[in-house]
């Protein structure tokens, strides 16, 4: 069985992309966020400090060219997340693996060390794969087929579920794997781990309701959000008969005056935004993904040079913690935020809009001297 999710009624945050160049913010902007490990070891001391719940990773091997040839740096997610769980206390933090590029096998001997590591704290982000250039460094096909790579997904996290829960040996022969007298030791420390799955296609939406206790889900805002969380759970429990959290992913620019916030946006978005790839990026998300519908990708261009298409929350301490409560409000379960410079950033909104959340009921405060880590019961 999973870790459930805990059944108080709180609103989870956590970080995204921190472990890439520029993190979500497709911009030339000198300062943007490294990516490093020393700037992401900073910034999961404060996250850990600060009531963060998690931290997520993307997967990626190649940039996206333009001037800053975006994400060209990106800080492998698995190896990412045992180092961070050896340096944190508190918070989980999520892998992301590409079903396509990464053994099953491997995987969980890989994730079940992780997990070891940081005492039932780490995640798995199951992802099925999108991204063309990518399946041509590795020399693997990219099956055109939605279904397809679905299956492979479901069929490879059996596997990993298998190896995480049988004692002794077993055999498995499937469409995808033909596997002999397989065994797993060490298991993760404390049962299957958390899933999130980052999908938006309607066999995204699907596996996620089959198989994740988060799904992870682009949306346009909370007005359009509502639907697309309510029928994300209600597939999952009329379904598959469980019970499934959604999140969405967000940017935020939180300043103490809404014009501060406007010109900082400005400034790194539209002045230093890295033009040339965000149409690379746009392009390959329209042709291979199907996380944006056309109608985003045709809208959309400014948020991905500001958050890589994300939900922007800007403005005062005030202004985020009234959007952030929109999407709760809407039935999602928590949400994902980024920042141009991650660490720097952190600390302000910690200081000034986690408090207004939790006094407006959003959020729970975090006492670490009597509760376990935030994702489990």
């Amino acid at each position: 069985m999973a870790r459930p999710i805990k059944e108080a009624p709180d609103f989870k945050l956590g970080t995204f992309s921190s472990n890439c160049s520029s993190g979500l913010a497709v911009t030339k902007a000198p300062d943007r966020w490294s990516g490093s490990w020393a700037d992401n070891l900073r910034l999961a001391k404060i996250a850990d400090e600060a009531g963060i719940d998690f931290m997520l990773p993307i997967a990626r091997w190649i940039g996206y060219g333009g001037k800053t040839n975006f994400h060209e740096g990106v800080l492998d997610p698995t190896v990412w997340a045992g180092a961070l769980l050896a340096h944190t206390r508190h918070l989980s933090v999520f892998a992301t693996v590409h079903t396509a590029f990464n053994h099953p096998i491997v995987v969980a001997k890989q994730l079940a060390t992780v997990d070891q590591v940081g005492q039932g704290r780490a995640g798995i982000n199951i992802v099925a794969g999108w991204n063309k250039p990518e399946y041509d460094t590795f020399g693997v096909e990219l099956p055109q087929d939605h279904d397809d790579r679905y299956a492979l997904a479901q069929e490879w996290w059996d596997v990993i579920r298998k190896i995480w829960t049988t004692p002794g040996k077993f055999d498995h022969d499937g469409r995808f794997f033909h596997l002999r007298h397989v065994e797993g030791m060490p298991k993760p420390y404390d049962g299957v781990l958390p899933v999130l799955n980052a999908g938006s296609s309607k066999q995204g939406r699907e596996f996620a309701a089959r198989n994740a206790d988060f799904g992870f889900t682009i949306v346009g805002g909370p007005e359009d959000g509502r639907e697309i969380a309510a029928s994300m759970k209600a597939q999952a429990r009329n379904q598959y008969g469980r019970e499934a959290g959604v999140f969405t992913l967000g940017h935020v620019v939180c300043r103490p005056s809404r014009k501060e916030a406007d010109e900082f946006l400005h400034y790194y978005a539209d002045e230093q935004a890295d033009w040339s790839a965000v149409d690379n990026l746009m392009a390959l998300q329209g042709l291979h993904a199907q996380s944006f519908t056309p109608e985003m990708l045709a809208t959309f261009r400014a948020r991905f040079a500001a958050g890589h298409g994300s939900c922007p929350l800007i403005g005062t301490p005030d202004d985020v913690a009234d959007e952030i409560q929109r999407f709760h409000e809407a039935g999602f379960d928590g949400m994902t935020v980024a920042f141009f410079d991650y660490a720097g950033e952190l600390e302000y909104f910690a200081a000034e809009v986690l408090p207004r959340l939790e006094a407006r009921g959003v959020r729970q405060a975090r006492d670490w001297d009597r509760e376990p880590a935030t994702l489990k019961a």
